[in-house]
């Protein structure tokens, strides 16, 4: 897993998007966004459910 942090304005959410058969989980809120990359969709969608509940946030965006 692999972590990067850069700065955003936009509201909080958790996106999940699919690229080169690799999964990645954008956290985006209070001015930061984080993103981790997943080998496997499972994984990926558990992170971002954990971090739903974390922000106690109602859903996730898959794009």
């Amino acid at each position: 897993m692999h972590d990067t942090q850069h700065k955003s304005k936009v509201g909080t959410r958790i996106e999940v998007v699919e690229g080169c058969g690799e999964w990645f989980v954008r956290v985006i809120g209070g001015g930061e966004e984080t993103t981790c990359q997943f080998d496997l969709e499972s994984f990926a969608l558990a992170y971002a459910e954990g971090q739903r509940l974390r922000l106690k946030l109602g859903g996730i965006k898959r794009l």
